[in-house]
C-alpha cells in the first residue's frame, strides 16, 4: 500500500505556514500522498433546518489552490482531493485548474470527486443539487477530453463544448480520477468510469461494495484490478491496533491508506506527531510500498 495523511484543515488555523509545515513534515516522514477535504461554503449552524458535520466556523482551504502552493515547497508528495464536490462546479474550469496544479507539481495530482451532501453550497454556487449524481459521470468524460484532446467538440445532456481546448495540458494524460460514495448506483459508476474508489466505511464492510464496483468495471469492459482503493483510517487506540487495521485494509485490497486524525482534538503539531508515529508503526510492520 501507498501511505498518506489527511490534512486536518478544519481543526487547525488557516495560515499558509501551518499548511506548509504539515506537507513538508509528512513528506519528510516518508508519506507518498496527502489528502485534503473540500467545502466551498459553510452554512450557519444556528439554522434549525441545517444538519451537517461542518459549518461556516470550520476552516477549509480550497484544495486545488492549496495544492498549487504546496507543490512549490515539496518534491515527491502526491496531492489528492478526498473528495472535491464536482457537480457544484463548472466542469471546464475544474479541468483548467486541475491541469494547472498537475503542471506546477510535475504530475502529482489525483482528483478525488463526489456528489456531496450540502444543498446550500449548490444553491449558492448556482448548480442543481437534485441532478448531481447523473451529471458527475458526464463531467468526468468532459474532464478527460479536455485533459487529453487539443480541441474538444462535445454535445451532451449538460455540457456543450464548441471546438475548444485548454492549454497547458496536464502532465498526466489524463489525471487519475477517484470517486467517493457507497450507494449501489455510485459503486457501479465507480467501476464504469473512475480510476479508483475512496470508501468511507470499515474494511469488513467494503468487500461486498468492491464486488459491485468490479461488476460495473467488467460490464464496461474494464479491468477491475487496475482500480485504486483509497482508504482512510482513524488512529484510535495503540500503534499495534493501527497496524492490525492497516493490515485489514491491505487484505481487502486497499492500494492507498491515509491516516485521518480529524476529530481527536489535536493541535497542528500533534497532528504531525501522530502522522509520524503512524507511518513508523506501519512501515515497521512491512505494510508500506506499492
Amino acid at each position: 500500500m501507498q501511505l498518506g495523511a489527511v490534512f486536518p484543515q478544519s481543526e487547525v488555523d488557516g495560515s499558509p505556514e501551518t499548511a506548509r509545515r504539515f506537507a513538508r513534515a509528512v513528506e519528510d516522514a516518508g508519506y507518498d500522498f496527502m489528502l485534503a477535504y473540500d467545502h466551498v461554503l459553510g452554512a450557519n449552524p444556528d439554522d434549525p433546518e441545517f444538519a451537517g458535520p461542518y459549518d461556516n466556523d470550520d476552516v477549509f482551504h480550497e484544495p486545488l489552490t492549496l495544492f498549487a502552493h504546496l507543490a512549490g515547497v515539496t518534491e515527491t508528495l502526491v496531492f489528492g482531493t478526498a473528495v472535491m464536490i464536482l457537480p457544484q462546479r463548472q466542469t471546464a474550469l475544474v479541468a483548467k485548474q486541475a491541469a494547472e496544479v498537475d503542471v506546477l507539481s510535475g504530475g502529482r495530482l489525483r482528483l478525488g470527486v463526489g456528489v456531496g451532501w450540502n444543498d446550500r453550497e449548490y444553491v449558492a454556487l448556482g448548480e442543481d443539487f437534485t441532478t448531481r449524481g447523473r451529471r458527475i459521470e458526464e463531467q468526468v468524460e468532459v474532464l478527460r477530453r479536455l485533459w487529453t484532446d487539443h480541441l474538444v467538440e462535445f454535445d451532451g445532456r449538460w455540457h456543450t463544448l464548441p471546438d475548444v481546448g485548454i492549454n497547458p495540458h496536464p502532465v498526466q494524460q489524463p489525471i487519475p480520477v477517484w470517486m467517493g460514495g457507497d450507494a449501489e448506483p455510485v459503486l457501479r459508476r465507480v467501476g464504469r468510469v473512475a480510476d479508483g474508489w475512496a470508501p468511507r466505511r470499515e474494511p469488513e464492510d467494503v468487500e461486498s461494495q468492491l464486488a459491485t464496483i468490479h461488476d460495473g468495471a467488467r460490464e464496461a469492459g474494464r479491468d477491475p484490478d487496475e482500480l485504486d482503493v483509497v482508504a482512510r483510517m482513524h488512529p484510535a487506540g495503540e500503534p499495534d491496533e493501527w497496524v492490525e487495521k492497516a493490515r485489514e485494509w491491505r487484505d481487502v485490497g486497499a492500494t492507498h491508506l491515509a491516516v485521518d486524525a480529524i476529530g481527536m482534538e489535536l493541535s497542528a503539531d500533534q497532528h504531525v506527531d501522530i502522522a509520524r508515529e503512524f507511518i513508523d508503526a506501519v512501515t515497521d510492520a512491512g505494510l508500506d510500498g506499492d
